[in-house]
């Protein structure tokens, strides 16, 4: 290229520079990942924790913000990994929680949220055809009364993500 030693520094510093642009790009698209988007509502850091390997259950958590101006329903998911996907709610009785399956869905009120997460209401992986394993990703659809059908990617985690790292400002 170029015969004399003089613009080794010049190539070494555009390559540094080639090099950021490429990692910044490589997190961002990381980042996008974890978002979802339909005309009136926001998914946000779909994510499932790790499982054994001969684990028959597992859950995924995420929060949906209705920014719509009607009320939306969850009605039902279904994923690849799993014979079939329930949305559980965590009820209390006699001092004892439980889960019980929200077989009707649930709503999304109009500028509200709605809240899967650990020991509260989650998205339950029935009958796990493989395990989920950290730092890998599996699609998982979602059927939305209104919204109809989205997809999102769901990260597995070694263990929960941490709640400030994924605030959504409203």
């Amino acid at each position: 290229m170029f015969s004399s030693g003089a613009y080794a520094p010049v190539e070494g510093y555009f390559m540094r520079i080639l090099f950021s642009l490429i990692a910044a790009l490589l997190f961002t698209s990381h980042a996008v990942a974890h978002e979802h988007e339909t005309e009136q509502l926001h998914i946000d850091h779909p994510w499932s924790r790790a499982t054994p390997p001969n684990a028959p259950t597992g859950a995924v958590y995420f929060i949906i913000y209705n920014h719509g101006s009607q009320v939306d329903r969850l009605v039902s998911a279904e994923t690849p990994v799993a014979e079939s996907a329930q949305l559980h709610a965590t009820v209390e009785r006699n001092g004892m929680l439980g889960m019980q399956h929200m077989e009707e869905g649930t709503d999304i009120a109009v500028k509200g949220e709605l809240r899967l997460e650990p020991q509260g209401n989650h998205l339950m992986l029935m009958g796990l055809k493989q395990p989920l394993v950290a730092g890998q990703q599996f699609p998982l659809t979602l059927h939305f009364e209104k919204a109809g059908d989205v997809l999102v990617q769901v990260s597995v985690q070694a263990d929960a993500p941490d709640a400030s790292a994924h605030k959504h400002q409203h």
